[in-house]
């Protein structure tokens, strides 16, 4: 019995080594498993700190310590400048949008004679949209305010159309026996005039003109039998814009309503209050206009009839017609008016008549535009300018005359629509009222003593 602690204690040594042996044939084979790393060509096994855990089973194990450092690669969005990533943003949306405008002017081209029937027919409903409703308001029925309108209406249009054209025709004799004597008068200002221009240039002239117009007979027969396809363009054209005028005076609300049913719901309400404004710059436009070139077509048609100039009135109609086009028509009228006086009755005529046309005009920018158009349609000249230009290159005269009241209108409507959308923004940012106001407050809401906390 006094062995047996001996014993004992020299098989716990035993089983204490054996343990050792088998953690150091567990640690050999942890580092077994480990693969070589590569450097120069030279396998050299990697080497497991001391002090590092063993890797789980699966998952990559780090680097060694003489690894070199690589240095991780940037994003590319975050290599690129800020400036260049804002130009390539805004610039494929500007892509995008001209090709939209692109294939939006295409489509107009398609049906052109549709959209300018249909644009003629808005101004004329802005024109004789007042009289329907004051119709409506001393009692007529709407069917008969419309139809007593739209008759009267196209009435005067066709009247003022007859008397140019018969005007003309009336004085078409008269004004060429004119024509011919103020070119004779022409050549004589002219030898005597010193340009040091000879008789023999100006027969030149005559006799290359003579030619010219001889050699192009085929091209003018051809222009010829165009202009009768324009004219037949032209009747179905008004036919168009007088059936449009006349379901829009009559049921141009119930119209409005369905559009409204196409928009969006979400921009709906902005632009069933831009639709309205939209409308009553519409009509101040054409009614300031209308107004306008009255006053020029009776001052300057006055001012020509007594100076003795031949075809005073149908210039007139002509000057009221021109009118429309702002800027570009009453220099393309005033230019007509001033070369029929300078053929007919000379040069000192036509530098009164041109004095006379310059005089209104002023009168008309500084005056009467301001006073009658108002700030509702004001438009910068620059804007005026180019879209006369882009309208009229586009689709012509027709272009040209509807131009300045699309550019008037969508500077109503944007206008209305950025002052909505801040107003929106205003009302999404307010803090809420009442109760739920205490949650916002900054510091805690004071508790009395005693009372139970919320």
């Amino acid at each position: 019995m006094s062995r047996l602690p001996g014993w004992l204690a020299g098989m716990g040594a035993s089983l204490t080594r054996i343990g050792e042996h088998l953690e150091e044939r567990r640690t050999e084979a942890a580092r077994d498993d480990v693969p070589d790393v590569v450097v120069s060509d030279v396998a050299v096994p990697d080497v497991v700190a001391p002090d590092a855990a063993p890797s789980a089973p699966g998952s990559v194990p780090p680097p060694p310590s003489y690894a070199p450092a690589i240095a991780a690669k940037p994003d590319p969005v975050a290599a690129i400048p800020w400036g260049i990533r804002v130009a390539a943003e805004a610039g494929w949306r500007l892509l995008v949008l001209a090709g939209t405008l692109w294939v939006l002017i295409r489509v107009i081209s398609a049906v052109q004679l549709v959209v300018l029937a249909f644009v003629a027919a808005l101004l004329v409903t802005a024109l004789l949209q007042p009289t329907v409703a004051r119709l409506k308001r001393w009692g007529l029925p709407r069917g008969l305010a419309t139809a007593v309108t739209a008759i009267a209406g196209f009435v005067v249009m066709g009247l003022v159309g007859w008397f140019v054209v018969w005007q003309v025709m009336d004085n078409l004799d008269d004004l060429s026996d004119r024509v011919r004597d103020g070119i004779e008068e022409l050549k004589r200002w002219l030898l005597d005039s010193p340009f040091h221009v000879t008789e023999q240039q100006i027969n030149d002239i005559a006799k290359n003109l003579s030619d010219t117009i001889g050699t192009n007979t085929e091209e003018i027969t051809s222009a010829g039998l165009q202009g009768v396809t324009v004219m037949v363009e032209i009747l179905t054209g008004i036919l168009l814009a007088m059936f449009s005028t006349l379901f829009l005076l009559y049921d141009g609300k119930r119209i409005w309503q369905w559009v409204l049913k196409l928009v969006p719901a979400q921009a709906r309400e902005g632009v069933a209050g831009a639709g309205p404004r939209a409308w009553r710059t519409l009509t101040a436009y054409v009614r300031g206009t209308v107004i306008v070139a009255l006053i020029d077509a009776i001052f300057i048609g006055l001012g020509i009839y007594f100076l003795d100039v031949p075809m005073a009135v149908p210039l007139a109609v002509f000057i009221f017609l021109f009118a429309f086009i702002p800027l570009v028509g009453a220099v393309v009228s005033g230019a007509l008016a001033v070369v029929v006086a300078l053929v007919t009755q000379g040069v000192f005529t036509a530098l009164m008549v041109l004095i006379v046309v310059l005089a209104v005009q002023q009168i008309e920018g500084h005056v009467l535009q301001p006073f009658i158009l108002g700030r509702a349609v004001r438009v910068h000249p620059l804007a005026v300018v180019l879209a006369v230009a882009a309208g009229g290159l586009t689709a012509g005269i027709g272009g040209a005359v509807v131009a300045v009241p699309l550019v008037a209108v969508t500077n109503t409507v944007v206008g209305y629509l950025r002052a909505y959308s801040k107003e929106q923004a205003l009302r999404a940012a307010q803090p809420p009222h009442g109760a739920t106001a205490i949650e916002l407050a900054p510091t805690p809401v004071p508790v009395a003593p005693g009372a139970p906390e919320a």
